[in-house]
């Protein structure tokens, strides 16, 4: 295989993970609530989704790797949102400063999903023992006749269910923010919840469901990472800095779930390009592991400089809304 081709599809298989944080990191943004604990839910959704096909495959003697495939997606879905509802909970009823409780959601996140990673290796006999081989083998399939077109096939089939969600995902919300009442209402809580309060719109109602949806696509970030990307393993702080990516890439991305799309693959292809580069040493691969930061800095210096308001964060980003206050 061209080599070529095996970087582009290496790319993507980055990419996606960064992009499910981003496209759920956005949705929440969209309603003013600034989630930095984007890593820590990632983190909850990888290992929930794991730990339910581990405990699915040890109690089934022939493990149907259809249920085992629903039990994960379900169990990551429900441990990404109920990381947004604590942040919810913490940020919207309590009104605790957003950029602490998404921090410690993130440290919180890690921490738990490094507890039980190693809890569940021990359960299965040892260190690096965990297999949900059955489940992740229905990860792992591939479209079938599209992916035998040749260049095409190897391109843009070649991959797991989850990759065609995570596009899917970025097309429904660009849909929904942009061509219905409700994406409007949410638009409008995020730039002015005080006009939108007025108007009748039920601002908590938007900021919770925002960041609760938000979250459980976050945990399919990582269930992805861990199900179709890693094989159905576990490794204690095996993200690295992807939960961080997805959060450039909402800046990058100007806010936009297509824009996402393809900065998700322009991620993903900086963020391996030393690979592919011989003879680099140490301290030069960490430089371009730094890229698709510096990239989203120049955008962000670009964007401020042409004051385009489409190309703006919500104006109530990280704001806290005070009903008395209106």
């Amino acid at each position: 295989m061209p080599a070529i081709i095996t970087f582009l599809q290496n790319a993507i298989r980055q990419g996606i993970c960064i992009l499910f944080g981003a496209n759920g990191e956005i949705l929440t943004e969209k309603s003013g609530n600034l989630n930095l604990g984007v890593p820590g839910m990632m983190y909850m959704g990888g290992i929930a989704g794991l730990a339910a096909a581990f405990m699915y495959e040890r109690g089934t003697q022939t493990p149907n790797p259809s249920v085992g495939f629903l039990l994960a997606l379900i169990a990551a879905l429900v441990a990404g949102g109920l990381g947004g509802l604590v942040y919810s909970v913490l940020t919207i009823s309590l009104r605790a400063n957003q950029n602490v409780s998404g921090l410690a959601l993130t440290t919180f996140g890690v921490g738990l999903g490094n507890f039980f990673g190693g809890s569940l290796s021990k359960l299965a006999g040892g260190v690096g023992q965990i297999s949900t081989a059955a489940t992740a083998s229905a990860f792992r399939l591939t479209l079938p006749v599209l992916r035998d077109i040749p260049v095409v096939g190897d391109v843009l089939f070649s991959y797991g269910l989850l990759t065609y969600i995570a596009i899917a995902v970025s097309v429904v919300m660009s849909w929904y923010l942009n061509r219905t009442r409700q994406g409007l209402c949410l638009r409008a809580v995020g730039e002015n919840p005080a006009t939108a309060d007025a108007a009748g719109i039920n601002v908590s109602l938007y900021k919770y469901l925002a960041t609760v949806i938000g979250g459980a696509i976050c945990g399919l970030g990582g269930l992805y990472f861990v199900m179709e990307y890693s094989g159905g393993t576990w490794t204690n702080n095996g993200f690295g800095d992807r939960g961080w990516l997805a959060v450039a890439l909402v800046i990058f991305a100007r806010w936009r779930p297509l824009n996402a799309v393809w900065g998700s693959l322009l991620f993903g292809a900086l963020y391996i390009l030393y690979l592919y580069i011989p003879g680099l040493g140490r301290s030069t691969q960490e430089i371009f592991k730094m890229l698709p930061y510096v990239v989203t800095i120049i955008v962000l210096i670009l964007t401020s400089l042409r004051k385009k308001k489409e190309d703006q964060p919500p104006e109530s980003l990280g704001q806290h809304y005070f009903r008395e206050e209106r």
